[in-house]
């Protein structure tokens, strides 16, 4: 396996984003909790540790603290931020609050170069984001860089390879910050560039093929980003022994069960087998319009229905595995500890084991990648565009876009002006620049002309949004000709509807769905 520096969280925002920018230098990374023993590092065979920034003081009670042996097993560390401080202060030196706060840009004065400056110019403008400042270096450390406000900006213990600054190298504000991130990975902790995606597909496979043996494999197949790539890999590593469960929930998009069979059945010669469930769910559905409700009973119907096919299938095969799409950013969110200062900790769906009735062992083979790496093992192994960087689509499908109680007829009409918008976008080349572009189904009518008749039917929404990991989002200046083209298509070409507006808000205060 690949060199691999362990990234230590400290509940920094930017935790995922240094873990990201190391992978970027083709170096292996992992986020680790800050509480993590030295031994399991030292076990693992890290390269380096990063200490991560994070939201506390090193000044207050029970802020939080690494286990101090990781000073003592002889590799080199990093401390940003936080961890800048946190190093200091643990190691002997002195911390406390400072007279001017640093908040955003500032300008890194280098004084010394070494092997973490090497090469870089003597000034850089870098993005700082602290309260704190050390006032005591601990013994054996000497300052090499400082700010307006800050004479320790950067500090470092060669004898130890201990490394601390107080700027953010891994946001794009910092110039040269990939370069200082290279520097410490490569020059000080001899790391080697070898992490990449065919790399990655190469270990997998032998892992897949080390962890099932002749066993057969079942998944659940959404025929979004995630469920798609792990299915291809899957198969690329076993072949016939993966069997992918397509629920058919009644609340897809127009033509979505076909399109998923054909691309995965013809273009990828994989077994799948569609629960077409439909009636069940909207069944269940009817006459309910809160959308928490909506979204418990569709996951709820989800799993049995989900079950049932498994049982089934384990009847008449030799079935040991499950298999999901969990990411890295959902193994890390999902991690629960105590004290720890992030304020992300969530229990994910794709995480936390299985129903015991299942009987099955979890595999998961995306668990090690970020959003932007599933995507590029997609293009690795052949999935084609439209699959790739599909926008994302909730779990619950048209049920949490049609408000009020679901309809079949409505969703009809919900289907064929989504597919309008869809083929507009594309055909616009707008449909990949964008985060989201889909439509909601309002539950009132209007009044319109048609043909010099009164008409009274349903309003359509669009929404079209921007963003980078939907944290935040604002909505997207599409062109007018592209709107008006949408909007005159869906009058005309959907039966029901004599009415499209515009969702111009953004997150927050609003969210990128409507429930």
């Amino acid at each position: 396996m690949a060199d691999t520096i362990a990234v230590l969280d400290f509940g920094s925002q930017y935790t995922q984003v240094i873990a990201r920018r190391v992978r970027e230098l083709r170096v292996l990374s992992r986020i680790y909790p800050y509480t993590t023993k030295a031994s399991t590092l030292k076990a693992e065979g890290v390269k380096g540790v990063i200490l991560s920034g994070g939201p506390a003081s090193v000044l207050s009670k029970g802020s939080p603290r690494p286990d101090k042996k990781i000073f003592h097993l002889g590799f080199p560390v990093l401390g940003i931020c936080y961890g800048e401080q946190l190093m200091a202060h643990m190691l002997g030196g002195k911390v406390s609050k400072s007279s001017h706060r640093e908040f955003g840009h500032g300008t890194l004065r280098i004084t010394k170069k070494g092997k973490l400056f090497s090469s870089l110019p003597n000034r850089l403008r870098v993005w700082n984001s602290h309260g704190d400042r050390i006032s005591k270096l601990p013994t054996g450390f000497e300052a090499i860089a400082t700010t307006e406000n800050s004479p320790y900006a950067t500090i470092q213990n060669t004898s130890k390879d201990f490394y601390g600054m107080q700027f953010h190298p891994e946001v794009a504000h910092s110039e040269e910050g990939i370069s200082v991130l290279r520097n410490f990975l490569v020059k000080i902790c001899c790391c080697k560039q070898e992490w990449s995606m065919s790399s990655y597909i190469k270990h997998s496979i032998q892992t897949i093929r080390d962890q099932v043996g002749d066993k057969r494999v079942i998944l659940g197949l959404s025929g979004g980003v995630d469920s798609s790539v792990a299915a291809a890999l899957i198969h690329k590593a076993i072949g016939s022994q993966l069997t992918c469960v397509f629920v058919d929930n009644g609340l897809l998009r127009l033509n979505e069960r076909e399109n998923v069979k054909r691309l995965y059945q013809d273009h990828f010669d994989l077994d799948v087998r569609v629960a077409q469930k439909g009636s069940l769910f909207l069944s269940r559905l009817k006459g309910v319009s809160d959308p928490e409700k909506k979204r418990k009973i569709i996951g709820n119907t989800f799993i049995e229905v989900f079950d049932d096919v498994v049982t089934r299938l384990k009847k008449s095969g030799d079935y040991n595995f499950l298999a999901q799409g969990t990411l890295y950013p959902d193994v890390i969110e999902s991690v629960a500890i105590d004290g720890n200062p992030a304020a992300l900790i969530k229990s994910h769906h794709n995480v936390g084991g299985l129903p015991k009735k299942m009987q099955l062992s979890l595999l998961e083979p995306l668990r090690e990648l970020f959003k932007d790496e599933v995507r590029e093992l997609g293009k690795e192994l052949g999935l084609p565009k439209e699959v790739v960087w599909r926008q994302p689509f909730p779990g619950p499908g048209l049920g949490v876009r049609v408000m009020g109680p679901i309809q079949k007829k409505d969703l009809e009409v919900l289907r064929k002006a989504d597919a309008i918008l869809h083929e507009v976008m594309i055909e616009s080349d707008l449909y990949y620049t964008v985060w989201q572009s889909f439509c909601v189904f309002l539950p009132v009518k209007t009044v319109g002309v048609m043909g010099d008749e009164r008409t009274y039917e349903n309003v359509i929404a669009i929404r079209i949004v921007e963003s980078i990991d939907a944290m935040t989002a604002d909505w997207a200046r599409i062109p007018y000709e592209v709107l008006r083209n949408v909007s005159n298509r869906i009058i005309n070409e959907v039966s029901g509807c004599n009415r499209v507006v515009l969702d111009i808000s953004s997150k927050p205060p609003s969210t990128i769905e409507w429930e």
